[in-house]
């Protein structure tokens, strides 16, 4: 059974929703550590959420500096610490980056992901919550993606990198019917904590739409390109599942308490999502409302490979995590803006 004392191994942790769920472990009590190379975040993030919750919770946080591709980063952590879990957040995640660099995706997304179940099992930790995507879920043949779909398709090499750690997973439960795994396929997360102190923070030109736009918004980028006005949809443009980042980090907690709780759990996959989905359009509308300021815009061709529209079917983590997401695209764009408006050029002021 979990209790509040657990300690929790954070790969990752220092990133985007790996910041925003130690936060929120922090505040109900875990004691963590987490292990992050840096290399698509920064440690300013882990000094204020250290600051977010007082000196007194932030000594129940520890920070190493490593990198999951070399097993003596993790050896060390797991001699000297008794984990009651892993949360595994590390790894890249650009779309585009991954068609022109499969092989450092691979080797940080899948090699990194290898040492760390050599380095769990070694030291008898088997509870384990990974960072999936609705990547995984390729050009759905449906929506809502259902978890149960078992046609299962990555588009792109983050897309597979993704898929073959689920696989990775299933393989290991299967034969060593000890581990509890939840894979959690998140779908667009998006907004930061209410505090504007954290928040997303990507290096160079952004993967995704919203830090787009909200560079756009503070002047760092001169206009938002759209790909593609003409899908099936009402504007035109393509249609996803947001999601605020502050209601995917209590779906890590809602996962790790059912991995504790349930002893047959096995490997098993879970959406977290609205089970929503809003156009590039109507997103952009609601940002605009929300900071007040216009986003200038270009239309462009499609992409390749970009679906008309992906959501979530969120039926299965409602009613086996006890779990569902709280806010709306109004509240992410608020929160986004927040975050933005206080932090134009990021963690890093202007570089």
């Amino acid at each position: 059974m979990v209790s509040p004392m657990s300690t929790i191994l954070v790969t990752g942790g220092a990133g985007f929703i790996g910041s925003h769920t130690v936060l929120q472990l922090l505040k109900q009590g875990f004691r963590v550590t987490i292990i992050d190379n840096l290399d698509n975040s920064v440690i300013e993030a882990v000094h204020r959420v250290r600051r977010l919750v007082g000196p007194h919770l932030s000594n129940n946080l520890t920070f190493c500096h490593g990198d999951l591709r070399n097993p003596n980063d993790l050896e060390p952590l797991f001699s000297q610490t008794k984990f009651d879990a892993v949360i595994h957040f590390a790894g890249l995640k650009g779309v585009g980056e991954s068609v022109a660099k499969p092989r450092r995706y691979y080797d940080n997304n899948v090699v990194g992901t290898i040492n760390l179940f050599q380095a769990m099992a070694k030291f008898n930790c088997k509870n384990m919550v990974i960072s999936s995507s609705a990547t995984v879920y390729g050009q759905p043949h449906q929506v809502p993606c259902v978890e149960e779909d078992l046609h299962l398709h990555a588009m792109n090499p983050y897309g597979r990198t993704k898929l073959f750690v689920e696989e990775i997973a299933r393989d290991i439960q299967r034969a060593e019917g000890d581990w509890r795994i939840i894979l959690l396929r998140y779908f667009n997360p998006v907004g930061a904590h209410e505090s504007g102190q954290i928040g997303e923070d990507p290096r160079g030109i952004p993967n995704n739409l919203m830090p787009y736009i909200h560079q756009v918004a503070v002047g760092r980028l001169p206009e938002l390109k759209v790909y593609g006005d003409d899908y099936p949809t009402k504007d035109g443009t393509p249609i996803r599942d947001y999601i605020h980042v502050m209601d995917l980090a209590d779906g890590h907690i809602a996962a790790l308490r059912k991995l504790f709780a349930t002893d047959n759990i096995g490997c098993t996959a879970y959406n977290l999502g609205t089970g929503r989905g809003t156009s590039v359009l109507e997103m952009v509308a609601a940002f605009e409302k929300a900071s007040g300021k216009k986003i200038s815009m270009k239309m462009c061709p499609r992409r390749p490979g970009d679906a008309t529209a992906v959501y979530a079917s969120t039926e299965k983590a409602e009613k086996e995590l006890g779990w569902k997401a709280k806010y709306g695209i109004e509240e992410m764009c608020r929160d986004l803006w927040n975050w933005a408006s206080k932090n134009p050029w990021g963690y890093q002021g202007k570089h």
